[in-house]
């Protein structure tokens, strides 16, 4: 097993560097790499910086070590035990029991699950932790239930359904392995019954759990292969079915570009943007694609590559422009509340970077106001916070403590 410290010290020295030199190759304080050589944790943006000024992948540098041990507070508790319950029953010699009787009727069961997507775009969390586990038990009961093959078929395509949601609910509040679980379920339910788009839209929200993972060459592998294999004739395509492929190509672009493969995102962003100027607008159907995707979305993302490698005056300059633009979003329509608030982000963490910090909190706060739940999840959020108290010099304002203190940070 190797550390991260060995990987970096590795590196640098076959690439004839000092630590000085490094640094200063990759934007850090001389103190910052010497803290990771001496077995100092940093963050994933930092080992970026690393890889680029290294010229190898970001996951080349990644350590393969023993966990730190559990604080006694870590876990869910009871939290999501219920949720835990349906999702994950304990597994004997025979089925698990069900508490019904009469398999209950799919069409019910869906319009749970579409009201259920809603709540979950409209930052409604709470509403979607309490439906999942009896839209997830009532899923189960209905396979376990059907009385002839087509109507497990039937059973089983709504259970995947229902496996998605939990798997795009559990992935947003970080909690993976229960995430994993729930996509993978999906998925094979989707495979099982030759819905090969369903099975692709769980590809999508597996690929962004192995993002959220940092796991970026098996992220970026296995959307390029569903991209391959779904790839639609652009001439006689449909909205879902372009969208659906332009989302695996955004994730093979996120991977690729978190990787430090900049070529390799530079082409995926370039077909995302095929995909999605075939569409009039942002196009939305949560039975078809996993979220939002057309002009704005592509837009958007393509900004996000430019905050992950450093531009951040690249960021402000198209933060408001093009399909992103006021008149832009009046004409394409919207992208999801979640892709725009990220978009945001990048834009409050650009201003951040470049000292202007008033310009960081009036976008942390347009957020806070819209998503607040979201914003408690987002890491981004706490690190460009952080920024913020460190810098400050002068008294927080009030607005700065009230944020500090919905994203549970002190300063």
């Amino acid at each position: 097993m190797s550390s991260l410290q060995e990987n970096v010290r590795k590196h640098r020295r076959r690439a004839g560097m000092s630590q000085e030199q490094l640094a200063e190759a990759a934007g850090l304080s001389l103190g910052v790499v010497r803290k990771i050589e001496q077995g100092g944790n940093v963050s994933v943006e930092t080992i970026h910086l690393l890889a680029r000024a290294l010229g190898t992948t970001t996951s080349e540098l990644f350590a393969t070590e023993a966990p730190e041990p559990l604080h006694l507070s870590a876990g869910d508790g009871p939290r999501l035990s219920e949720l835990r319950r349906a999702l994950m029953p304990p597994v004997g010699l025979r089925e698990a029991l069900v508490e019904v009787t009469t398999a209950p009727e799919l069409a019910v069961i869906q319009r749970k699950i579409d009201d259920s997507h809603a709540l979950y775009h409209a930052d409604k969390y709470d509403s979607v932790a309490k439906n999942l586990p009896g839209i997830l038990r009532d899923a189960e009961a209905a396979v376990n239930l059907a009385e002839d093959g087509n109507a497990r078929r039937d059973a089983v395509v709504v259970r995947a359904s229902a496996s998605l949601l939990a798997g795009k609910y559990l992935t947003q509040v970080r909690r993976y392995d229960m995430a994993y679980h729930a996509l993978s379920q999906g998925i094979r339910d989707a495979r099982e019954a030759d819905e090969k788009h369903i099975a692709a839209t769980g590809v999508v929200g597996m690929a962004w759990l192995l993002l959220r993972q940092d796991r970026f060459d098996e992220a970026e592998h296995l959307a390029a292969a569903t991209a391959d294999e779904i790839e639609p004739r652009m001439s006689s395509a449909q909205p879902g079915e372009l969208a659906l492929w332009g989302e695996l190509l955004q994730r093979v672009a996120s991977a690729a570009i978190r990787n430090n493969r900049g070529d390799v995102a530079k082409q995926a962003r370039r077909m995302t943007k095929t995909a999605a100027s075939a569409l009039d607008r942002e196009h939305v159907n949560f039975r078809e694609h996993w979220t939002t995707f057309g002009p704005v979305t592509a837009e958007a993302k393509a900004i996000e590559d430019l905050s992950l490698i450093g531009d951040f005056r690249g960021v402000i300059s198209r933060a408001d422009e093009g399909p992103v633009g006021a008149k832009a979003l009046a004409k394409l329509g919207r992208p999801s509340a979640n892709n725009w608030d990220r978009h945001r982000l990048d834009v409050a963490r650009a201003h951040a970077r470049l000292g202007s910090h008033q310009d960081a909190m009036e976008e942390l706060c347009t957020i806070k106001r819209s998503s607040p739940e979201w914003l408690r999840h987002q890491a981004m959020a706490r690190y460009i916070m952080t920024d913020i108290l460190e810098s400050r010099k002068r008294t927080l304002t009030q607005e700065m403590r009230d944020m500090a203190s919905h994203l549970d940070l002190t300063g």
